[in-house]
Protein backbone atom coordinates (compact mmCIF):
# COMPACT_ATOMS: atom_id res chain seq x y z
CA UNK A 1 0.00 0.00 0.00
CA UNK A 2 1.30 3.44 -0.90
CA UNK A 3 0.52 6.95 0.27
CA UNK A 4 2.07 9.89 -1.60
CA UNK A 5 4.45 7.42 -3.27
CA UNK A 6 5.59 6.00 0.08
CA UNK A 7 5.27 2.26 0.60
CA UNK A 8 3.59 2.23 4.02
CA UNK A 9 5.36 -1.02 4.89
CA UNK A 10 8.50 1.08 5.05
CA UNK A 11 7.09 2.92 8.08
CA UNK A 12 7.40 -0.30 10.09
CA UNK A 13 11.02 -0.60 8.96
CA UNK A 14 11.68 3.05 9.79
CA UNK A 15 10.23 2.59 13.27
CA UNK A 16 12.48 -0.42 13.92
CA UNK A 17 15.56 1.34 12.54
CA UNK A 18 15.02 4.47 14.64
CA UNK A 19 14.35 2.39 17.74
CA UNK A 20 17.33 0.06 17.39
CA UNK A 21 19.77 2.47 15.67
CA UNK A 22 21.23 -0.63 14.05
CA UNK A 23 20.47 -2.37 10.75
CA UNK A 24 21.29 -5.78 12.26
CA UNK A 25 19.08 -5.38 15.34
CA UNK A 26 16.28 -3.82 13.28
CA UNK A 27 16.44 -6.81 10.92
CA UNK A 28 16.03 -9.15 13.89
CA UNK A 29 13.09 -7.10 15.14
CA UNK A 30 11.44 -7.22 11.70
CA UNK A 31 12.30 -10.88 11.00
CA UNK A 32 14.07 -9.76 7.82
CA UNK A 33 17.59 -10.27 6.54
CA UNK A 34 20.12 -7.47 7.14
CA UNK A 35 20.35 -6.93 3.37
CA UNK A 36 16.57 -6.48 3.06
CA UNK A 37 16.58 -4.05 6.00
CA UNK A 38 19.50 -2.13 4.49
CA UNK A 39 17.55 -1.91 1.23
CA UNK A 40 14.55 -0.52 3.14
CA UNK A 41 16.80 2.13 4.71
CA UNK A 42 18.07 3.12 1.25
CA UNK A 43 14.52 3.51 -0.04
CA UNK A 44 13.58 5.59 3.00
CA UNK A 45 16.61 7.82 2.46
CA UNK A 46 15.58 8.35 -1.15
CA UNK A 47 11.99 9.21 -0.20
CA UNK A 48 12.83 11.65 2.60
CA UNK A 49 15.94 13.06 0.94
CA UNK A 50 17.85 12.56 4.17
CA UNK A 51 20.39 10.06 5.53
CA UNK A 52 18.11 9.39 8.54
CA UNK A 53 20.82 7.28 10.24
CA UNK A 54 24.53 8.04 10.01
CA UNK A 55 27.50 6.07 11.30
CA UNK A 56 29.25 7.80 14.22
CA UNK A 57 32.09 5.67 15.53
CA UNK A 58 30.71 2.20 16.21
CA UNK A 59 27.06 3.19 16.34
CA UNK A 60 24.45 4.85 14.18
CA UNK A 61 22.93 8.18 15.14
CA UNK A 62 19.63 9.64 13.97
CA UNK A 63 19.69 12.86 11.97
CA UNK A 64 17.52 15.79 13.11
CA UNK A 65 15.02 14.86 10.38
CA UNK A 66 14.83 11.29 11.72
CA UNK A 67 14.41 12.52 15.29
CA UNK A 68 11.47 14.64 14.15
CA UNK A 69 9.90 11.67 12.37
CA UNK A 70 10.31 9.07 15.11
CA UNK A 71 7.41 9.94 17.40
CA UNK A 72 5.07 10.71 14.49
CA UNK A 73 5.79 7.32 12.88
CA UNK A 74 5.31 5.47 16.17
CA UNK A 75 2.06 7.35 16.79
CA UNK A 76 0.71 6.27 13.39
CA UNK A 77 1.65 2.62 13.98
CA UNK A 78 0.12 2.54 17.46
CA UNK A 79 -3.08 4.07 16.12
CA UNK A 80 -3.27 1.50 13.33
CA UNK A 81 -2.65 -1.34 15.78
CA UNK A 82 -5.23 0.06 18.21
CA UNK A 83 -8.01 0.58 15.67
CA UNK A 84 -7.69 -1.44 12.48
CA UNK A 85 -5.92 -4.45 14.00
CA UNK A 86 -7.97 -4.49 17.20
CA UNK A 87 -10.41 -7.37 17.53
CA UNK A 88 -14.06 -6.25 17.92
CA UNK A 89 -14.56 -8.55 20.91
CA UNK A 90 -12.44 -10.17 23.58
CA UNK A 91 -12.93 -13.51 25.31
CA UNK A 92 -10.42 -14.03 28.11
CA UNK A 93 -11.17 -17.76 28.17
CA UNK A 94 -10.09 -18.21 24.54
CA UNK A 95 -7.51 -15.50 24.01
CA UNK A 96 -3.77 -16.10 23.64
CA UNK A 97 -3.01 -12.40 24.08
CA UNK A 98 0.04 -11.32 26.08
CA UNK A 99 -0.52 -8.27 28.28
CA UNK A 100 2.60 -6.27 29.08
CA UNK A 101 2.37 -4.41 32.37
CA UNK A 102 4.95 -2.04 33.85
CA UNK A 103 5.09 -2.48 37.63
CA UNK A 104 7.46 -2.27 40.57
CA UNK A 105 8.20 -5.38 42.62
CA UNK A 106 6.00 -3.81 45.34
CA UNK A 107 3.03 -3.85 42.95
CA UNK A 108 3.82 -7.39 41.85
CA UNK A 109 3.73 -8.56 45.47
CA UNK A 110 0.75 -6.56 46.74
CA UNK A 111 -1.59 -6.05 43.77
CA UNK A 112 -0.72 -8.50 41.00
CA UNK A 113 -1.43 -11.72 42.95
CA UNK A 114 -5.05 -10.55 43.24
CA UNK A 115 -5.11 -9.78 39.52
CA UNK A 116 -3.71 -13.21 38.67
CA UNK A 117 -6.16 -14.95 40.99
CA UNK A 118 -9.13 -13.06 39.50
CA UNK A 119 -8.00 -13.96 35.97
CA UNK A 120 -7.61 -17.62 36.95
CA UNK A 121 -11.07 -17.65 38.55
CA UNK A 122 -12.50 -16.62 35.18
CA UNK A 123 -10.68 -19.42 33.39
CA UNK A 124 -8.51 -16.93 31.52
CA UNK A 125 -6.00 -18.19 28.96
CA UNK A 126 -4.16 -14.87 28.50
CA UNK A 127 -0.56 -14.40 29.55
CA UNK A 128 0.94 -11.63 31.66
CA UNK A 129 4.38 -10.12 31.17
CA UNK A 130 5.42 -7.87 34.05
CA UNK A 131 8.07 -5.46 32.83
CA UNK A 132 11.02 -4.21 34.91
CA UNK A 133 11.38 -0.60 35.93
CA UNK A 134 12.85 1.67 33.27
CA UNK A 135 13.71 5.34 33.29
CA UNK A 136 10.78 6.43 31.14
CA UNK A 137 7.86 3.96 31.25
CA UNK A 138 5.64 6.52 29.52
CA UNK A 139 7.78 6.06 26.41
CA UNK A 140 7.01 2.33 26.43
CA UNK A 141 3.30 3.17 26.71
CA UNK A 142 3.56 5.66 23.83
CA UNK A 143 5.31 3.07 21.68
CA UNK A 144 2.73 0.40 22.40
CA UNK A 145 5.35 -1.74 24.14
CA UNK A 146 3.44 -1.66 27.44
CA UNK A 147 -0.31 -2.13 27.79
CA UNK A 148 -0.60 -0.70 31.30
CA UNK A 149 1.51 1.32 33.70
CA UNK A 150 0.90 0.86 37.43
CA UNK A 151 2.66 3.73 39.18
CA UNK A 152 2.21 6.45 41.80
CA UNK A 153 -0.22 9.01 40.42
CA UNK A 154 2.31 11.91 40.20
CA UNK A 155 4.34 9.87 37.69
CA UNK A 156 1.46 9.48 35.26
CA UNK A 157 1.59 11.16 31.87
CA UNK A 158 -0.89 13.95 31.19
CA UNK A 159 -1.26 12.66 27.62
CA UNK A 160 -3.16 9.48 28.47
CA UNK A 161 -6.07 8.48 30.71
CA UNK A 162 -5.43 7.07 34.16
CA UNK A 163 -7.28 6.36 37.37
CA UNK A 164 -6.31 5.89 41.01
CA UNK A 165 -6.71 2.32 42.29
CA UNK A 166 -6.07 2.76 46.02
CA UNK A 167 -3.97 4.65 48.57
CA UNK A 168 -0.92 3.32 50.40
CA UNK A 169 0.57 4.60 53.66
CA UNK A 170 4.21 4.43 54.70
CA UNK A 171 5.61 2.98 57.92
CA UNK A 172 9.01 2.39 59.42
CA UNK A 173 10.22 -1.20 59.63
CA UNK A 174 12.99 -2.44 61.94
CA UNK A 175 14.35 -5.79 63.08
CA UNK A 176 12.24 -7.16 65.96
CA UNK A 177 15.38 -7.56 68.06
CA UNK A 178 16.58 -3.99 67.59
CA UNK A 179 16.67 -1.27 70.27
CA UNK A 180 13.95 0.68 68.47
CA UNK A 181 11.64 -2.32 68.45
CA UNK A 182 11.95 -2.53 72.23
CA UNK A 183 11.10 1.16 72.65
CA UNK A 184 9.03 2.15 69.60
CA UNK A 185 7.96 5.43 71.17
CA UNK A 186 11.60 6.53 70.92
CA UNK A 187 11.38 6.93 67.14
CA UNK A 188 11.11 10.70 67.01
CA UNK A 189 11.94 12.68 63.88
CA UNK A 190 15.37 13.49 65.32
CA UNK A 191 16.06 9.82 66.04
CA UNK A 192 14.77 8.82 62.60
CA UNK A 193 17.19 11.20 60.88
CA UNK A 194 20.09 10.19 63.16
CA UNK A 195 19.77 6.44 62.54
CA UNK A 196 21.06 4.59 59.47
CA UNK A 197 18.63 3.50 56.74
CA UNK A 198 18.04 0.99 53.98
CA UNK A 199 16.47 2.66 50.93
CA UNK A 200 15.38 1.59 47.47
CA UNK A 201 17.10 2.98 44.39
CA UNK A 202 15.98 1.19 41.22
CA UNK A 203 18.59 0.25 38.65
CA UNK A 204 18.75 2.24 35.41
CA UNK A 205 16.19 4.75 36.73
CA UNK A 206 17.13 8.33 37.57
CA UNK A 207 13.94 9.03 39.51
CA UNK A 208 13.80 8.23 43.22
CA UNK A 209 11.23 6.00 44.90
CA UNK A 210 8.10 7.82 46.11
CA UNK A 211 9.14 8.10 49.76
CA UNK A 212 12.76 8.98 48.94
CA UNK A 213 11.63 11.75 46.60
CA UNK A 214 9.37 13.14 49.34
CA UNK A 215 12.21 13.09 51.88
CA UNK A 216 14.35 15.09 49.48
CA UNK A 217 11.54 17.63 48.95
CA UNK A 218 11.46 18.16 52.72
CA UNK A 219 15.08 19.22 52.55
CA UNK A 220 16.27 16.57 55.01
CA UNK A 221 18.74 13.78 54.46
CA UNK A 222 19.09 10.26 55.81
CA UNK A 223 22.26 8.36 56.60
CA UNK A 224 22.12 5.51 54.11
CA UNK A 225 23.78 2.24 55.15
CA UNK A 226 22.47 0.11 52.26
CA UNK A 227 20.53 0.47 49.03
CA UNK A 228 18.41 -2.10 47.23
CA UNK A 229 17.22 -2.12 43.61
CA UNK A 230 13.84 -3.49 44.75
CA UNK A 231 11.45 -3.15 47.67
CA UNK A 232 11.03 -6.86 48.39
CA UNK A 233 14.59 -7.52 49.69
CA UNK A 234 14.61 -4.53 52.06
CA UNK A 235 12.95 -6.19 55.11
CA UNK A 236 15.46 -9.04 55.06
CA UNK A 237 18.35 -6.58 55.04
CA UNK A 238 17.18 -5.24 58.41
CA UNK A 239 17.47 -8.51 60.34
CA UNK A 240 20.27 -8.45 62.93
CA UNK A 241 20.83 -4.69 62.51
CA UNK A 242 19.69 -1.36 63.93
CA UNK A 243 18.74 -0.09 60.47
CA UNK A 244 15.40 1.45 59.46
CA UNK A 245 13.47 0.97 56.22
CA UNK A 246 10.58 3.25 55.26
CA UNK A 247 8.18 0.99 53.40
CA UNK A 248 4.65 0.69 52.06
CA UNK A 249 2.51 -0.54 54.95
CA UNK A 250 0.88 -3.37 52.98
CA UNK A 251 4.26 -4.71 51.86
CA UNK A 252 5.64 -4.45 55.39
CA UNK A 253 2.71 -6.45 56.81
CA UNK A 254 3.03 -8.98 54.02
CA UNK A 255 6.68 -9.58 54.98
CA UNK A 256 6.16 -9.89 58.74
CA UNK A 257 5.49 -13.67 58.65
CA UNK A 258 8.69 -14.09 56.62
CA UNK A 259 11.13 -12.00 58.70
CA UNK A 260 11.25 -11.02 62.41
CA UNK A 261 10.16 -7.42 62.00
CA UNK A 262 8.50 -4.62 63.94
CA UNK A 263 6.42 -1.87 62.35
CA UNK A 264 6.63 1.65 63.78
CA UNK A 265 4.78 4.84 62.84
CA UNK A 266 6.80 6.99 60.48
CA UNK A 267 7.72 10.34 62.09
CA UNK A 268 7.90 11.96 58.65
CA UNK A 269 4.57 13.29 57.40
CA UNK A 270 4.73 11.36 54.11
CA UNK A 271 1.36 11.71 52.36
CA UNK A 272 -0.41 8.52 51.27
CA UNK A 273 0.74 7.29 47.89
CA UNK A 274 -2.03 7.13 45.31
CA UNK A 275 -1.31 4.07 43.21
CA UNK A 276 -2.77 4.51 39.73
CA UNK A 277 -3.10 2.65 36.45
CA UNK A 278 -2.64 4.22 33.00
CA UNK A 279 -3.35 3.05 29.45
CA UNK A 280 -2.82 4.51 25.99
CA UNK A 281 -5.50 6.93 24.82
CA UNK A 282 -5.90 5.01 21.56
CA UNK A 283 -6.76 1.83 23.47
CA UNK A 284 -9.68 3.10 25.51
CA UNK A 285 -12.03 1.08 23.27
CA UNK A 286 -9.88 -2.06 23.35
CA UNK A 287 -12.01 -4.74 25.02
CA UNK A 288 -8.93 -6.62 26.18
CA UNK A 289 -7.60 -3.53 27.96
CA UNK A 290 -11.07 -2.95 29.44
CA UNK A 291 -11.03 -6.51 30.83
CA UNK A 292 -7.54 -6.03 32.27
CA UNK A 293 -8.50 -2.70 33.85
CA UNK A 294 -11.49 -4.36 35.50
CA UNK A 295 -9.14 -6.87 37.14
CA UNK A 296 -6.95 -4.10 38.52
CA UNK A 297 -9.98 -2.15 39.74
CA UNK A 298 -11.23 -5.26 41.54
CA UNK A 299 -7.79 -5.74 43.12
CA UNK A 300 -7.74 -2.10 44.21
CA UNK A 301 -11.17 -2.39 45.84
CA UNK A 302 -10.12 -5.58 47.62
CA UNK A 303 -7.10 -3.78 49.06
CA UNK A 304 -9.44 -1.16 50.49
Amino acid sequence: MRFNRLDLNLLVALDALLTERSVTRAAQRLNLSPSATSDALSRLRDYFGDDLLVQVGRRMEATPRAEALQQAVRDVLVRVDSTIAMQPSFDATRSDRVFKIFTSDYTQMVVCPRVMAAAAAQGSTVRFEFLPQVDNPQRDLERGEADLLVLPQPLMSAEHPHEVLYEERFVCVVWAGSRLAQAPQALSLERYLAEAHVIMRPQAVRASAFEDAFVKRLGVSRRVAATSYGFAPMPGLLVGTELIATLHERLARLMMPVWPLAILPCPLAIPPMQQAVQWHKYRSQDQGIAWLLALFREAGRALG
